[in-house]
């Protein structure tokens, strides 16, 4: 059966980021439906990653449009930003560093 809002990991992730790329006031709808079809492969299982996704999840379910919005979306970039560094690492990457201009 086809996805309506994705499913995957990668794909989970990019669609969530997709989101948070646009303005704070307009990044939050719909960004909920795409952890839907989030899944955390088994051998992130127990690891920083399954963490950081699950405080991702937490981020996004729990915010309540219009209260917020902007503090919110920064915090949910940050931890984006945390998520990739940590699936670097997880891959075998020795230093991921986001860098200054992101």
């Amino acid at each position: 059966m086809v996805s309506k809002f994705g499913h995957g990991f990668v794909t989970s992730l990019m669609l969530i980021t997709r989101h948070f790329a646009l303005p704070p006031e307009t990044a939050w709808f719909g960004a909920a439906d795409h952890l839907e079809g989030l899944e955390v492969p088994p051998q992130f299982l127990g690891t920083e990653v399954e963490e950081l996704f699950d405080l991702l999840r937490k981020k996004v379910v729990w915010h309540q449009p219009g209260t917020m919005d902007r503090e919110d979306a920064a915090e949910v970039v940050r931890v984006l930003d945390r998520c990739s560094v940590a699936l670097d690492r997880a891959l075998g990457i020795k230093d991921p560093d986001i860098g200054a201009y992101h």
